[in-house]
């Protein structure tokens, strides 16, 4: 079987600091992670009335397939993690939220919905494309060519903060 690298997209912003050290316990448990990026405060969009997010990312290999890979593991997480959908806001609250944002260097799209690969908004919000590009900034979009970092500086920080902690730290009292 084939190690896949693939890099994954976490964010919450319902009790985020222990969300997010669940997620990547349990990302630990169920793939090989190689390096997690710092955690960014970030403004909501699209429903400012809630609290701000802590997203990040983290680089990891497997040998499932995209699918199985986000049936067994994200799904999985999430619905451990207590994360709920709503069909009517999109940009709702959440516990957790984890995507698959590359694959390998491969484009391509799985599941029901269509899930593309790589992620279309590395190349539309800061959130995600800054805690991608501090794992690897040299690392090429395979769609665009462009090297991650130069597509976070292109979307600049605003609404979004590098936090001095990290998941590392042992730091949960860290206020939003």
């Amino acid at each position: 079987m084939t190690d896949h690298l693939v890099w994954l997209s976490l964010g919450s912003n319902i009790q985020p600091w222990a969300n997010l050290r669940a997620a990547l316990r349990l990302l630990r448990e169920a793939c090989a992670v190689e390096r997690c990026s710092p955690v960014y405060r970030t403004a909501p969009r699209g429903d400012s009335d809630q609290p701000d997010f802590l997203n990040m990312a983290l680089r990891a290999r497997t040998q499932r397939s995209p699918t199985d890979f986000h049936q067994r593991v994200i799904q999985m997480i999430e619905k451990q993690l207590d994360r709920v959908r709503d069909p009517h806001n999109r940009h709702a609250a959440r516990t957790i939220d984890i995507d698959i944002a590359l694959w390998d260097e491969a484009i391509f799209e799985f599941g029901e919905p269509p899930r593309p690969v790589p992620d279309p908004n590395i190349l539309r919000f800061a959130h995600v494309a800054l805690p991608l590009a501090a794992l690897d900034p040299g690392y090429r979009h395979p769609i665009t060519g462009e090297a991650l970092g130069v597509i976070a500086a292109a979307q600049g920080t605003e609404g979004i903060r590098q936090l001095e902690t990290d998941l590392a730290d042992g730091n949960d009292e860290l206020s939003l």
